[in-house]
């Protein structure tokens, strides 16, 4: 059993960043396992060297131990090999619409406008490099059948409830999908534990994947920790509760205890440490919970 935490170092560690290096640190640690860190950089124009420096200290702060850790933008190499081969498939094509096409379209499960796959039939003049448009990936019109490990139904016919995905930013970073779906490959991940805002791109995932030969891990996708008026999930972007701001009153122990307290691991929030908690996946709550008014302050 391999699996991986792989949070993009776009912003401050949060609560609900250390919840799924938890579930994912105590799940490898529970079957035996491998937990492997991936530092998710590709995006140049959020990421900060710091952040990515953060996320490594804070979950040594925490005693969340990894195998192996890896910056995701070493990986070039196999991410341009992947799309060579896709594009040798005649599966690349240059997409010259804007988000404001989509908008007011037809709505996708992720919450966003579903691309259309309006340039499918756009000819990939002088291969994938030479585009200063997005490049797209045409994905077969196939649904997919897939159950997560914790019963949550992932099926989709992709290609028409997503659309194609962009693999190539027109500023030239690889997108999420395919690095993400090389890099699992790559680091022999058999097993995907991660947020369930992220389950509505794994259908599209697996299809890549089956595009490219690979194999496809079990996935489970765990519940997302909220904003205390519902606003949206406790994340980077709306600047929630940072590491930093947390360590201000409280001790790594402290906040572990209260981590695990809200993922049903603790009866009462107490301070512990890693190697003292025990995951049981009967006891995790499968609905997204409020971060209660005051947690941690």
């Amino acid at each position: 059993m391999i699996t991986r935490f792989a949070p993009s170092t776009t912003g401050e560690a949060h609560p609900g960043t250390l919840l799924s290096a938890l579930l994912v640190w105590l799940e490898a640690r529970r079957r035996g396992g491998s937990a492997i860190l991936r530092l998710e950089d590709l995006d140049v124009t959020r990421v900060k060297t710091g952040w990515a420096d953060q996320l490594v200290d804070v979950c040594a702060e925490l005693g969340l131990t990894w195998d192996a850790t890896v910056l995701q933008s070493t990986l070039g190499a196999a991410h341009e090999a992947a799309l060579d081969r896709l594009q040798a498939a005649g599966r690349l094509y240059p997409c010259a619409c804007s988000r404001a096409d989509r908008t007011g379209g037809r709505r996708a499960p992720d919450g966003g406008w579903a691309y259309d796959n309006t340039c499918r039939d756009r000819a990939l003049a002088g291969g994938w490099r030479a585009q200063s448009e997005p490049v797209r990936l045409r994905l077969d019109d196939d649904r997919i059948e897939l159950v997560d490990d914790g019963g949550l139904d992932l099926a989709q016919t992709p290609a028409h409830d997503m659309g194609d995905p962009i693999v190539r930013r027109r500023d030239g970073v690889i997108a999420y999908h395919l690095a993400v779906v090389v890099d699992d490959a790559a680091a022999a991940i058999t097993d995907v534990i991660r947020g369930r805002d992220i389950a509505p791109s794994t259908a599209t995932q697996v299809m890549i994947q089956r595009l490219l030969g690979l194999p496809t891990p079990r996935y489970r996708h765990h519940f997302l920790l909220l904003e205390a008026d519902r606003t949206g999930k406790l994340s980077k972007l709306h600047a929630s509760l940072p590491y930093s701001q947390l360590r201000t009153t409280r001790s790594p122990e402290d906040i572990l205890g209260a981590i695990a307290h809200v993922a049903g691991l603790l009866d009462a929030p107490r301070p512990c440490r890693a190697d003292e908690l025990v995951l049981d996946w009967s006891r995790v709550p499968t609905a997204d919970r409020d971060l209660p008014a005051g947690w941690l302050v």
